[in-house]
């Protein structure tokens, strides 16, 4: 099963993320098959880049965005 989740990149105390689509067989941090945005909840408001041609491609070909990316592709207005 394909899945959108985050990947975490940032050092300690300092979370941020990559927003990736990937295996949800292999762990967190291994390969992945494409990366469709970033994510940085430190700042105020939290900065969301993502592709968003490329999350609904995603989206319309089966892959499941974990809880956290769900609401995070709610707040960039891909899914309702």
């Amino acid at each position: 099963m394909v899945k959108i989740r985050l990947r975490r990149i940032g050092q300690k105390k300092a979370p941020y993320y990559r927003i990736v689509v990937a295996d949800s067989r292999v762990s967190m941090n291994s390969k992945m098959i494409e990366e469709i945005g970033t994510y940085d909840p430190l700042k105020n408001p939290a900065e969301i880049q993502l592709n968003e041609e490329a999350a609904k491609k995603w989206i319309a070909n089966g892959a499941q965005p974990t809880p956290t990316v769900s609401n995070i592709l709610k707040k960039a207005g891909v899914i309702k």
